[in-house]
């Protein structure tokens, strides 16, 4: 049934086939055999067994085990047993990683109350709220949960926490009356309820209107389920270069064994080298170096109260174009404050104010004595809006305990969102006060006179005018505005609802949520570093757009929009529309997929911020979700990629700083690796063209890549970041790795490094062919320990920041060499000849340092 919030009692209760009196137990039962049990349905889950298969889908693994099966054949069995094993970690560790990533479902669950009280054959009976259906009567009071979707049908003073589904944080005053609007936001349905949401005072009866995925919170499942999970621009980089890398490897090896046994080779011989080469090409180290960058790159963000989930969404941050971020508890500090005051003697910031001076005392005491909340220590009971008049009383200058003491409460009409006023009596210099408050216009009507200059006189048109243009103004500003006022009851007695009129006003109270003092700089950080940042909120436009305006995310020319307007714009015409859109108002979880879906089809990289349930379909649908680690709920936080520690929005800017350098240094990481792997493919491309013989074994090429060329890697990735990284724009997403300066800066490395190499291997040919293979291993794997320096950065090392890393690294891998070389129970595995002598050491060190030397030399000579 649609638009329940326009239906009457009537309507519903024929439509749901029920009545006042509640179902029967029998036809209950019948509805749980219709609708199914009133929980969330998830999706089928991937196995352990088909993920770790899956670890090998991947056209770079396939030829490594086919290159460890030919080597087994050809009885290397050494190699084949290291290749092995290093795929089966790869495999585990992807495993591992993938059975992390969601538990988003099982949060939603959690946030089902367990029962339910409900009527049931004209009966007040408890039941598990499993077993809840549509039509059922449910009774909700102060405390409860709402464990399913419904419209009210009996109002007695309601008020609902919906920050999860809405993200705002102010109460909802309920209603039972009928609302004649065909379009209405989920936040201005005032006569629902929803799944999840907290009754934080007041009771009603409900119709169950909704169960199961049928609620809100079940759309919301249904579109976490659906929303899809954004490979990173590293993901798909990497992707793109290993299928690019894993066809030339094939070409390169077919080539090289056709031109083997055309030469009247051994087949075994060919093949041999047909696996030396793939070896050599195929960076085995390079999925393990990726990882650990991100996880140096997690740690270091979440020493700056960022924690990292997924960690290729560290990377993503580096080329995050959009940020869409929630206001209430991101952007603003999720705390009521009062702004300005009004009385006829003006309009005062609340900074400026003095309770004990007129005319603010007036005002201020009955915002205190008409007020049910409290203050204890760093802790705030109560209705958000009553507990900032309480501190706003105590930044003033006053004690409400004091005021509370001195004019204690004698009656009260409790605040009912149908009159939207409180009063209660109070006893002051001797007189018996009925001290009021309310929404403005309501208290207005009732008003009869006016307080100004401390003196009590009727309320003319004009006094009536100005109180209004005053209260539209602050309304214009986005705050929040309460009237007060008072009326001499005479005697003390109980209050009645007649007792609510001919009041005398005394002033305004107007307060917001104000942003987060640290926002306004975060949001200028971003537009220096080529960022945009949309506001996204469940807000009214009004509030939004003046929070935006204050930080600097609505700008001349930019538009705010409401998710009304958003329900007649098709997603060509939003995607063509949302570069003009800063601000996004009384929005859905759908708008919000929209609006992200819309940034990602226009190319950009896009980041989203929240914090409530309503958050976490854009947050899992997003490039990189960022959910708040304070206010956020736990639906948010397993659903987005980051989590912010300290839930502020500066914070993500410094982590972007974070992202580019992690993504600076992978790259340059893997400039390392392929410089040297390509250096190896030359070598080997060499000797088999001109007919020589194997200069490497398999076993020694692992050893180089998974040993020595690991420790440079690592220490690469711990460089600093060189510059203001926030100065840049963000990178293209769509660039490869293999960009034209990369791939020649590859080449001529490369090509440096198998110059010095072949040049070892034939001074190694003067002696014999064992000899030759051991000055070849030794002086590519020593070139590339150097070669590890060159790869921090495009600057010399002179002119780069200290990394103490990086000589660790050289000096563990030159041990790790010396061992190999000199320890004679390793010369058997890695087929070593033991006749080097000092003059053969020196040899090797020398040329190998000489690429390093001229790169180096190169780069001062530019100034670098």
């Amino acid at each position: 049934m649609d638009k329940l919030w326009t239906r009457k009692k009537d309507e519903l209760f024929q439509e749901y086939g029920t009545s006042k009196h509640g179902l029967s137990g029998e036809e209950a039962e019948n509805r749980i055999e219709k609708y199914g049990e009133n929980k969330l349905k998830e999706g089928k889950r991937k196995g352990i067994v088909q993920v770790f298969f899956e670890q090998f889908a991947d056209l770079l693994v396939v030829i490594l085990i086919a290159a460890a099966v030919i080597s087994a054949l050809t009885g290397g069995i050494e190699g084949t047993i290291v290749i092995i094993a290093v795929l089966i970690l790869n495999a585990i560790l992807g495993t591992v990683q993938h059975f992390k990533a969601e538990k988003s479902l099982e949060s939603l669950k959690a946030m089902s109350a367990p029962n339910a009280r409900v009527i049931r054959d004209g009966e007040k009976v408890e039941v598990p709220a499993a077993r809840l259906v549509p039509g059922d009567i449910l009774l909700l009071e102060a405390g409860d949960v709402a464990a399913a979707d419904g419209r009210i049908l009996e109002n007695h003073s309601l008020q609902v926490s919906e920050s999860a589904l809405t993200g705002e944080s102010e109460n909802v005053n309920k209603s039972a009356d009928i609302i004649e609007k065909d379009e209405l936001p989920l936040g201005d349905r005032l006569n629902m309820v929803y799944s999840g949401s907290l009754i934080s005072y007041g009771r009603a009866v409900v119709l169950v209107t909704g169960t199961g995925m049928e609620t809100e919170i079940g759309k919301i499942a249904n579109l976490m389920q659906s929303a899809q999970e954004k490979s990173t621009p590293l993901q798909r980089s990497l992707d793109d270069f290993s299928k690019k890398l894993s066809f030339i490897i094939l070409g390169i090896c077919a080539v090289v064994f056709a031109l083997g046994v055309w030469r009247g080779q051994a087949m075994t011989d060919a093949l041999m080298f047909a696996v030396a080469l793939a070896v050599a090409a195929i960076p085995e180290a390079l999925s393990s170096i990726v990882t650990i960058g991100l996880a140096i790159g997690t740690q270091k963000m979440a020493k700056e109260n960022a924690i990292i989930k997924n960690l290729r969404a560290v990377e993503s941050l580096g080329c995050v174009s959009v940020i869409c971020s929630d206001k209430t508890g991101t952007l603003t500090q999720n705390k009521m404050t009062v702004q300005k005051t009004f009385t006829l003697e003006g309009t005062t910031d609340a900074d400026d104010v003095d309770c004990n001076k007129k005319p603010y005392r007036e005002l201020i005491v009955t915002g205190v004595l008409c007020n049910d909340g409290a203050i204890n220590g760093e802790t705030q009971i109560g209705d958000p809006t009553e507990t900032a008049l309480l501190t706003f009383c105590r930044k003033a200058g006053g004690n409400e305990g004091d005021i509370r003491n001195t004019y204690p409460r004698m009656s009260e009409l409790p605040f009912d969102s149908d009159r939207k006023l409180m009063s209660t009596l109070h006893q002051i210099n001797g007189e018996y006060l009925m001290m009021t408050k309310g929404a403005p216009d309501v208290l207005l009507a009732r008003c009869k006179c006016v307080v100004e200059n401390d003196a009590i006189r009727e309320m003319t048109k004009k006094d009536l005018d100005r109180i209004l243009e005053q209260n539209q103004a602050f309304s214009s500003q986005g705050l929040r505005v309460l009237a007060f006022a008072k009326r001499e009851i005479g005697e003390k007695r109980l209050l009645t609802l007649e007792d609510e009129n001919e009041l005398t006003f005394i002033g305004l109270i107007a307060m917001m949520d104000p942003p987060r003092l640290e926002s306004a700089p975060a949001v200028a950080d971003c537009r220096r570093a080529g960022i945009r940042p949309v506001m996204i909120t469940g807000d009214h436009k009004v509030t939004a757009s003046a929070i935006a305006k204050e930080i600097g995310i609505l700008q001349e020319g930019d538009r705010a929009v409401e998710g009304a307007e958003l329900e007649h714009i098709s997603d060509d015409e939003l995607r063509e529309m949302v570069k003009d859109i800063s601000v996004y108002a009384r929005v859905s979880p759908e708008h919000k997929i929209r609006i992200v879906r819309a940034w990602q089809e226009n190319g950009c990289i896009a980041a989203m911020t929240g914090d409530g349930v309503n958050d976490a379909p854009a947050l899992k649908q997003s490039d990189i979700g960022i959910a708040m680690g304070i206010t956020g709920t736990e639906v948010s936080k397993d659903a987005a990629a980051m989590i912010l520690t300290d839930d502020n929005f500066a914070t993500i800017v410094k982590a972007v700083g974070n992202g580019r350098n992690v993504y600076a240094n992978i790259k340059n990481s893997i400039q390392f690796l392929l410089s040297g792997n390509l250096a190896g493919i030359i070598t080997v491309l060499f000797t088999s063209l001109f007919g020589l013989p194997l200069p490497f074994t398999a076993v020694q090429l692992l050893f180089i890549n998974l040993l020595t060329d690991s420790l440079p890697a690592l220490a690469v990735n711990m460089e600093k970041p060189t510059g203001d990284l926030l100065n840049d724009k963000p990178r293209n997403p769509k660039e490869s790795i293999l960009t034209k300066d990369f791939m020649r800066r590859l080449v001529l490395q490369g090509g440096m490094i198998a110059v010095v190499t072949i040049i070892a291997f034939y001074i190694g040919m003067g002696v014999n062919d064992g000899m030759a293979c051991t000055m070849a291993f030794a002086t590519l794997c020593m070139a590339r320990l150097f070669h590890g320096f060159n790869c921090r950065g495009a600057r010399s090392i002179f002119r780069l920041p200290n990394n103490p890393y990086s000589y660790g690294a050289f000096a563990v891998g030159a041990v790790l060499l010396m061992a190999v070389l000199f320890v004679p129970g390793l010369h058997g595995l890695f087929d070593i000849n033991n006749a080097l002598t000092g003059t053969h050491i020196l040899q090797i060190i020398g040329l190998a340092f000489v690429p390093t030397a001229l790169i180096q030399l190169g780069r001062v000579v530019k100034g670098r």
